[in-house]
């Protein structure tokens, strides 16, 4: 007869959420405190790529003069406190069980190279470059379709104000993630007559983090199938 014992070993420290939400903040916080005119520089001169990357020569020049990182470090700019908020809240809802899942270090990958692709796909549509793009948007979106990958079945809560009350229900996560990703096509399609947002970036991420959350599902699968000699 076999018998399940629970393991001894105790899970690790869960880091990435918390410095992600640390390094948003203070690097906001760091923002705002600076005069107007300061802070339209900082956004020009760390936010995303506002030069065109479309041949070899603009990518070599970009990885020499290290300007490429602005797709990176355009992550941790916002507008606006709503901007930042915004994108906290989500970054709370679903980083800590997608998280549990990764672990950090695969958590903090996502979050880094899903927003910077995110990033790049925004420039690519607009094909403007006097614009910029700030703001974790696109990495959050990364971590919703990694999160709807790893945990297709999960359910989320949701609060509908039904006339004089709040009625706090429970709805299918694939149904509430799918709902918003339909409105961000359709809201890239519009452009920029729906506000000054790259729609396109949170598009580009969804499918990014959904990749990436079925890569990291079918090689834990493995890696469970081998521990236990299947």
């Amino acid at each position: 007869m076999f018998v399940s014992t629970p393991s001894r070993k105790k899970p690790g420290l869960r880091w990435a959420v918390p410095l992600l939400f640390a390094a948003i903040w203070l690097a906001f916080l760091w923002s705002i405190s600076r005069p107007d005119e300061a802070r339209r520089s900082l956004w020009l001169d760390w936010g995303a790529l506002s030069t065109g990357l479309g041949n070899p020569q603009d990518w070599w020049a970009a990885l020499r003069d290290g300007s490429v990182l602005r797709l990176f470090t355009a992550l941790f700019l916002h507008a606006d406190w709503l901007h930042m908020l915004g994108n906290l809240v989500f970054l709370l809802i679903f980083g800590p069980p997608a998280e549990r899942m990764l672990g950090p270090w695969r958590l903090l990958l996502l979050f880094l190279l899903g927003g910077a692709a995110a990033n790049l796909a925004a420039l690519y549509v607009m094909g403007t470059p006097e614009r910029t793009i700030i703001g974790s948007s696109g990495a959050v979106s990364a971590l919703m379709g990694t999160y709807l990958a790893l945990f297709p079945s999960a359910r989320l809560g949701l609060v509908l104000p039904l006339g004089l009350f709040l009625e706090f229900v429970r709805a299918p996560a694939f149904l509430l993630i799918g709902a918003w990703a339909a409105l961000q096509v359709v809201f890239a399609y519009i452009g920029p007559s729906f506000g000054m947002v790259a729609w396109s970036a949170h598009v580009a991420g969804f499918l990014f983090g959904i990749i990436y959350g079925l890569y990291v599902r079918a090689a834990i699968a493995r890696r469970l199938r081998k521990s236990h000699g299947f």
